[in-house]
């Protein structure tokens, strides 16, 4: 009986673990879909929604490092300054994993079909459960 117990009570732990899994990738992936979205209404400030508002967000690209949410969207706004350079962004995601309580961390690529030209890349960013929200806390895309 005592086994029995045992088995129940791993059993039931698994399967909290694996539905907190489950629910915090379907939250980070409604910020990454609500990040498409506002992108490619030409609406940079909703895409950066999806950012920690902090100076020590970090944004690794071309240019090398960025500091700081406002810096970001300063550079997002000189780099797109129009919807001719925004386009039409697209994710497509490859992997999604937890790195340690409330923090993941996702491989993926994005493609942006545009009048400039199209742009296509990869990206690493890792999210982190603050205040009870989702946020990019590190994106390296080039």
């Amino acid at each position: 009986m005592k086994k029995l117990l045992l088995l129940f009570c791993l059993f039931v732990t698994f399967n909290a673990i694996s539905q907190t899994e489950a629910s915090d990738k379907e939250a980070i992936f409604s910020v990454l879909k609500t990040q498409q979205d506002a992108w490619n209404k030409g609406d940079l400030e909703g895409f950066m929604e999806g950012y920690w508002k902090s100076d020590s967000l970090k944004f690794y690209g071309s240019k090398g490092v960025t500091n700081g949410w406002q810096k970001t969207l300063d550079n997002y706004k000189k780099g797109y300054p129009s919807k001719e350079y925004t386009g039409n962004l697209s994710f497509t995601i490859e992997a999604i994993t937890k790195i340690e309580e409330n923090s993941y961390y996702i491989m993926g690529q994005f493609h942006l079909v545009r009048d400039a030209g199209n742009a296509n890349g990869v990206f690493l960013i890792i999210f982190r459960k603050i205040e009870g929200e989702w946020k990019i806390i590190a994106d390296l895309s080039c």
